[in-house]
């Protein structure tokens, strides 16, 4: 698990909410498909680092 890889995901995941919210208040499509991009993006990373962490486990218990 890299910490580092973990906090890179959360502050994508904050930038693509602030950026989806500012979209709905401004009414922009653009911004607000770009935050949820962003968010799902982050998603993504979370899981390759779940996945990681997983692997991990499993060579340090065989």
């Amino acid at each position: 698990m890299s910490i580092e890889d973990r906090a890179k995901a959360v502050a994508k995941n904050i930038e693509g909410k602030v950026q989806e919210a500012v979209g709905n208040v401004t009414g922009d499509p653009k911004g607000l498909a770009e935050g949820q991009a962003k968010q799902n993006q982050a998603a993504a990373m979370h899981t390759v680092e779940d996945m990681k962490d997983h692997a991990k486990r499993l060579i340090d218990h065989a």
